[in-house]
């Protein structure tokens, strides 16, 4: 069994008077598709935003690797790339453009970024049309790109897949499949799609209002709740932790 690469300590978060995080606690291992899973509201996207440095918690502390986010910031964020949700493109850039421009700013070998990122966009010849001119699922392939090209140790992906058609979702999903056997890298990614879940990870934590309620492969999880799928898996899950 891998070694644990990431661990998640007693993760609280207070926004004014509003607890959105409860002393949440988990492990992902090296080399793993970790899902956090939830709906939207239950701390998912605050979770991934504390371990990529962006908030700080207002007690606990998450360490990656031996360093800590909340004292060893700069070094974890020479490690780790963070896809948000929301990500925009320069639309005023062509598709090689955006790219050699993140390659660039991040150092290293660049050339060799820029080739990764074009095999990981598979934009082909669209990469030298304008982005504005792309759809959303050409963008988000762009932004994971991005994301992805510089080999992270760890990549944190804010729902993947969030708003794309069919066919755009399965190429992404694909695409960071491929992506881990690789280059084994380390992924924490969250979504509300528990069909994109079961394919792509190899554990999954259901987190509600703030507390995480159950850990296990989507196997596991399934049999536990005597579940058919991981949406029945999960919302037994949640009826069981409110009794």
């Amino acid at each position: 069994m891998s070694e644990n690469f990431v661990r998640v300590e007693n993760l609280t978060k207070d926004f004014g008077k509003r607890r959105v995080l409860k002393g949440i606690s988990f492990n992902v291992r090296k080399g793993e598709i970790f899902g956090l899973i939830g709906p939207n509201g239950a701390g998912k996207t605050t979770t991934l935003r504390i371990i990529a440095t962006l908030l700080k918690p207002t007690d606990g502390d998450v360490i990656i690797g031996s360093m800590s986010v909340i004292k060893d910031a700069k070094m974890v964020r020479e490690i780790i790339s963070y896809l948000p949700e929301e990500a925009g493109v320069y639309e005023r850039l062509t598709g090689i453009e955006f790219l050699k421009f993140f390659a660039e700013i991040s150092g290293g070998d660049t050339n060799e970024a820029i080739k990764r990122g074009i095999e990981i966009s598979g934009l082909g010849e669209r990469l030298k049309d304008k982005t504005k001119e792309y759809s959303k699922g050409m963008k988000r392939r762009l932004l994971l790109a991005r994301t992805l090209m510089n080999l992270p140790k760890l990549a944190l992906l804010d729902e993947p897949t969030s708003g794309l058609d069919v066919q755009h979702a399965v190429q992404i999903r694909q695409t960071i499949k491929n992506y881990r056997e690789k280059y084994g890298t380390t992924i924490i990614l969250s979504s509300h799609n528990m069909l994109e879940v079961e394919y792509l990870c190899d554990r999954v934590a259901f987190i509600n209002d703030g507390t995480i309620i159950n850990i296990g492969t989507p196997r596991e999880l399934k049999e536990n709740y005597d579940a058919e799928n991981l949406e029945d898996a999960f919302l037994r899950a949640v009826n069981s932790f409110a009794k």
